[in-house]
């Protein structure tokens, strides 16, 4: 009788195992996270900054920092309605557990800012260059559109604004990922502003990748 059912015992243990296996293997597509971000603009020119930029996400259900990003750069600004502000970072994460990711991220945004009646329009193209260990190097493009629109009474200082990035990875040769955001901006003073936003991303690369996020940029500038 054992020994008949022997085969049957066996079986079923190698299935429970490759099932145990299979379900830590799992990694959840989606997440919900935290970004807080600080930018700090430290004049040299009338139209050269010096920056420092400083990144830390929440996420696993905001339950842990997964991101963590440290940068420095400059912005040149040409005229009224262009600016490029190349930047290097260096970029921690754990995604999920047990994965860790190192980068260094050189980047190089051209925007493009003009007004139409109350409505600012800009728009960012911007190439990125991704050291990363491990995961290996790679070119990224990405492209953002933003329109902005002042929100109550003038002394309110405060303006709505909705956007959308697209992102285009050449290690796969096709378009992996789209941020959709909308938000407020509040003006402090002429040297604290701060963004207040919600972001939804989608991608099918990444993972997690489709994300639902909170989030907040203080712009600093002395």
């Amino acid at each position: 009788m054992i020994r008949n059912s022997l085969p049957l015992l066996l079986f079923f243990l190698c299935y429970l195992c490759l099932s145990v296996a299979t379900a830590s293997a799992q990694v959840d597509h989606t997440d919900n996270q935290q970004w807080n971000e600080v930018q700090l603009a430290i004049p040299l020119t009338k139209t050269i900054d010096f920056n420092v930029l400083g990144t830390l996400r929440f996420g696993r259900n905001i339950t842990r920092p997964v991101d963590e990003r440290l940068g420095l750069g400059a912005t040149f600004r040409f005229g009224k309605y262009l600016s490029v502000a190349p930047n290097y970072l260096y970029i921690g994460t754990q995604p999920f557990k047990n994965r860790r990711v190192w980068e260094s991220r050189l980047s190089l945004p051209v925007t493009l800012r003009f007004d139409a009646g109350k409505f600012r329009l800009s728009e960012r193209n911007l190439l990125e260059r991704r050291i990363r260990h491990p995961g290996g190097n790679s070119w990224r493009y990405r492209n953002k559109f933003q329109v902005e629109h002042p929100l109550g009474a003038k002394d309110w200082r405060l303006s709505w604004f909705v956007g959308d990035e697209v992102f285009y990875d050449w290690v796969v040769d096709r378009w992996v990922r789209n941020r959709s955001s909308a938000g407020v901006i509040k003006v402090f003073n002429k040297h604290f502003t701060e963004d207040f936003y919600y972001l939804r991303q989608n991608d099918g690369v990444s993972v997690p990748g489709d994300l639902n996020v909170i989030g907040t940029t203080l712009r600093v500038r002395l």
